[in-house]
């Protein structure tokens, strides 16, 4: 790649000239080819208003931690300890997948159950970095944290379609 400065040809991916140490990130950098590649280079996660996170603890029952999704109409849990620190999460798919069969399961705890060490984004993240994780790791809720590890909201794959679908009609 060569340098804008000073024209001297570098190793491709270099962050900056070998020769007059000019920034050359922004050559790799993609460019948005409309309102939507734009809002997800750019935009943060908060834009997307982070629900406010329902909690439960690892003792809790999964009794206990089902009653609360039914009766605040969510499909995740964050799961914390004492200090309030996310330490997992808690999801339907869970249900479903771990827990569904268990005999005796009302009583038993959340953190045997949980999906611990969940991957998390800030609120000052890219859109396409929230997206990217949700992606990869087939998730359908993701975890918004602030100082400390402490949740602060939740992202889901719904709360992204809205926000697309909200600039497509723009």
């Amino acid at each position: 790649m060569y340098c804008p400065t000073c024209n001297h040809l570098n190793v491709p991916g270099a962050e900056d000239c070998e020769k007059c140490q000019a920034d050359l990130t922004a050559l790799d950098r993609p460019t948005p080819i409309d309102k939507v590649e734009a809002s997800l280079m750019s935009e943060p996660v908060s834009c997307l208003s982070p629900k406010p996170p329902v909690t439960v603890r690892e003792l809790a029952s999964l009794a206990d931690a089902m009653k609360t999704m039914m009766d605040r109409g969510v499909g995740a849990l964050l799961v914390v300890n004492a200090q309030n620190q996310l330490v997992g999460i808690l999801t339907e798919r869970d249900f479903l997948t771990k827990v569904a069969g268990q005999p005796g399961f009302e009583q038993l705890p959340v953190g045997e159950f949980m999906t611990a060490a969940p991957e998390t984004v800030s609120p000052l993240d890219p859109l396409a970095f929230a997206m990217q994780k949700m992606d990869t790791g087939g998730y359908r809720h993701l975890p918004v944290v602030g100082e400390n590890d402490r949740p602060i909201g939740v992202v889901s794959v719904r709360d992204v379609l809205r926000h697309i679908t909200r600039l497509c009609k723009e």
